[in-house]
């Protein structure tokens, strides 16, 4: 049985600067629900799942190609 390899944890300025996306506008769309939401990793630290934040940049470009078409 092949064990799954972890996933990678980005922090807050991580995400910042994948995403291009200011932490204030980030915590507005994941109370939407647009956005995935942070890992608490201990009472002070949180950080975001590299593959969610991937998985929703991939939907982002699948849907500008969809209204491109």
């Amino acid at each position: 049985m092949k064990q799954a390899s972890p996933d990678t944890f980005l922090r807050d300025r991580q995400v910042t600067a994948a995403t291009g996306i200011p932490r204030s506008t980030r915590y507005e769309l994941m109370d939407k629900g647009l956005f995935p939401k942070p890992v608490k990793l201990s009472p002070r630290i949180v950080a975001w799942s590299a593959a969610e934040i991937a998985a929703w940049q991939a939907e982002r470009i699948a849907e500008r190609d969809a209204r491109a078409v």
